[in-house]
């Protein structure tokens, strides 16, 4: 089962999956972030997800790639060691920056604290 919980506002929001991401739960995934792709800053924070396959980081790229037409800005948190690794090996992390912590990932859209 994944639980997904968005917060924040046209300017800033925050994704917050709780739950595997694969090709069963990968549709409510890759709608809220449907609905997210014109914010102008956007944090996915997969902390609580314990695994993600391909269908996942399809939703992911493809997210990524709508914020970008529309000039926003998407930062990836993920302190999972197994997630960081598929993200590196994949090169996600070439295409958009990937933190290890919330905090960072708010340090890197220039912000000090959430909004």
């Amino acid at each position: 089962m994944l639980d997904i919980h968005v917060e924040g506002s046209e300017e800033f929001s925050i994704c917050r999956p709780a739950g595997e991401i694969d090709s069963y739960t990968v549709d409510a995934f890759r709608e809220t972030l449907g609905d997210l792709v014109q914010v102008s800053q956007l944090i996915i924070d997969l902390s609580e997800v314990p695994f993600m396959d391909s269908a996942g980081l399809g939703a992911l790229i493809g997210a990524i790639r709508k914020s970008g037409e529309n000039d926003g800005v998407v930062v990836v948190s993920c302190g999972r060691a197994s997630l960081l690794g598929l993200l590196r090996t994949t090169g996600f992390d070439q295409i958009v920056t990937v933190t290890e912590t919330f905090e960072e990932a708010l340090q890197a859209l220039g912000r000090d604290e959430q909004e």
